[in-house]
């Protein structure tokens, strides 16, 4: 062609030109291949103008409307975004010459984009905002950090930012922002969840953070840790004791057992208690929802027991005699957990003792005697009397309240919290020794409590199959500390009562509750730190503080209602909370 011609094409719909045969056989690539170099050489029109175009595999209805005239030809200069007709003229194409003229062939899709290239090139992918906002930020809402004025801040910006077209339905940053601003009541957990401890998630029932990934340690970290310190730490008693008994030594033990066992309890006390203490700077939210949780309230007495404890369990070689200021220290904290939680079983409410009582509310009755054996010790009188009044009131309708198993409780116990029927034994076992220490023998009133204890023990142990097939887990700790605190009683029974059958009782109870703990100890640093499932994501802190299925139905009734504009969206969903929060009151 000797002259520049310019062809005026009306773009058509590629199903048009190409027929169902060759869009199959153009799906090869090979074939396709073939086909164009074939087609080249035999149709003498393919040398002109060919157009090519991205198409999908199968084809698609797809036809275009209103199409324009589009002036084309190779060698057309464009200015400014505007083509310079004046080089050449311009000549029309009817819709025949168009399919002589030009062929449309299917070509592969290519297999990287051109942002995939840049990532290539320069080893990593470039940063792109959009899919920054794309990142799970639903861990924001339990972070310290994450505050209410920034929630509320980007509440403004999802109701008033956006057009009334695209809220479609309640997104995932206002439904977390509005559930971390208030503490859960005791009636949603109940709610949410099921099981003794309120551990396990309804099947209705939706958590805020994600189910398929495993959430970050603090937040799957909980305060029923500290258990482990309860039991080592109680292993330091026993083998204070045991060495310095007067009807255990024939044994001819040495007190190096207990000076190691303490150090191993003051190391662990620490590193239990550091982690936590990050979850509490770092997660707070996540430490109150446990704070408020009916049961796991009750594992905050742990790490102030275990000081008690290891006050108890201090070698010889160490202190001799500890300062009775230490003891106030010690006992302020669980005297305001107990005014919290007696005051919430006695008030009534979703709260009340005939509602959350558990066996690991003896957590929380076992400091008052822990308490009361620690400050007899240093020689105080009145203090370790009154605790131990109030702890023997609220044991007695504890001990009543389990046993009646009311209809307002769950029925029947999981065997992965089976171990925790064991802290029947702890409370009547310690308050034993306590009273023991406060009259200075070990009289009646001290048999009575010990007796209470190894008739529990003994109940529990014959039943050996209420104790088997089900999967370890921080749990299983509940067996250590109250086997050491009848061991622990059964040595100072022998020591009043001494005979073969005492002396033997008290040695076979210590040697199982030392390899108890021992074997505990193992399994659980194989668990942590082998197969890393000791920890696993802690279901009962990511509840919602709202039904799904009420609020569902609230957007729903806001997308039927055309009228309704960002502003009254945004009251309207308030109105909603706000009556939530008068029902947790």
């Amino acid at each position: 062609m000797g002259s520049e011609e310019h062809v005026s094409l009306r773009i058509p719909s590629p199903i048009k030109y190409i027929s169902p045969t060759e869009v199959v056989q153009l799906d090869n690539v090979e074939e396709r291949t073939l086909f164009n170099d074939k087609h080249q050489l035999t149709d003498p029109s393919a040398k002109k103008s060919e157009i090519s175009l991205s198409m999908s595999p199968s084809p698609m209805e797809v036809q275009i409307q209103n199409t324009e005239e589009v002036p084309f030809c190779p060698e057309t200069e464009f200015n400014n975004g505007m083509s310079d007709t004046n080089s050449a003229p311009t000549k029309r194409a009817s819709s025949s010459q168009l399919q002589e003229e030009a062929e449309f062939h299917s070509q592969p899709q290519p297999k990287t984009s051109a942002f995939e290239e840049q990532a290539i090139q320069i080893g990593h992918f470039p940063y792109q905002p959009s899919i920054e906002r794309l990142k799970d930020k639903r861990f924001d809402n339990f972070k310290t950090w994450s505050g209410k004025l920034e929630r509320q801040i980007s509440l403004a910006s999802l109701l008033r930012g956006k057009p009334l077209g695209k809220i479609d339905q309640p997104d995932n940053a206002f439904v977390q922002s509005t559930d971390q601003v208030d503490p859960l009541p005791a009636d949603r957990y109940f709610d949410a969840l099921e099981g003794p401890e309120l551990d396990t998630l309804r099947a209705s029932e939706e958590i805020l953070l994600p189910e398929d990934k495993k959430w970050p340690f603090l937040l799957r970290y909980h305060i029923s840790s500290f258990s482990i310190c309860l039991g080592v730490s109680s292993q330091a008693i026993l083998w204070k004791i045991l060495p310095t008994s007067a009807s255990t030594k024939f044994l001819h033990l040495s007190l190096m057992p207990n000076l190691v066992l303490w150090f191993i309890s003051l190391a662990l006390l620490v590193i239990v208690a550091s982690i936590y203490i990050l979850k509490i700077i770092f997660y707070f939210e996540a430490v109150r929802r446990e704070y408020y949780h009916p049961i796991r309230i009750n594992f905050f007495f742990s790490p102030f027991i275990t000081l008690l404890f290891i006050a108890l369990g201090v070698p010889p070689s160490i202190c001799k005699n500890l300062n009775p200021a230490l003891w106030y220290i010690l006992m302020a904290p669980i005297l305001c957990l107990e005014l919290k939680i007696y005051g919430q079983w006695m008030s009534g409410g979703q709260r009340r003792l005939s509602k959350v009582a558990n066996p690991v509310n003896h957590l929380s009755i076992v400091g008052n005697f822990v308490g009361a054996l620690l400050g007899a010790s240093m020689g105080l009188k009145e203090g370790p009397i009154f605790f131990f009044a109030v702890g023997v009131a609220h044991y007695m309708v504890l001990f009543v309240t389990l046993y009646q198993r009311l209809p307002t409780n769950e029925s029947v116990i999981p065997k992965e919290l089976h171990p925790v029927f064991f802290l029947f034994v702890a409370a009547p076992s310690v308050a034993s020794m306590a009273w023991a220490r406060i009259q200075g023998s070990f009289d009646y009133g001290s048999r009575i409590g010990y007796f209470i204890a190894m008739f529990l023990y003994l109940s529990l142990v014959v039943r050996v199959n209420f104790f088997r097939g089900f999967k370890f887990s921080l749990a299983w700790w509940a067996y250590t500390f109250p086997m050491t605190g009848a061991a622990t009683a059964s040595i100072r029974y022998s020591n009043e009562v001494t005979n073969v059958a005492t002396q033997a009782l008290a040695l076979i109870l210590s040697l199982i509750a030392t390899f108890t703990v021992l074997g505990l100890f193992v399994v659980t640093l194989l668990h942590a730190f082998v197969l890393r499932d000791l920890f696993p994501n802690d279901i009962a802190i990511a509840i919602s503080d709202r039904n799904p299925s009420k609020l569902n139905s609230k957007w729903h009734h806001l997308k039927q209602d055309s009228s309704y504009c960002p502003k009254d969206i945004e009251n309207s969903l308030q109105s909603t909370i706000s009556i939530d929060k008068k029902g947790k009151i």
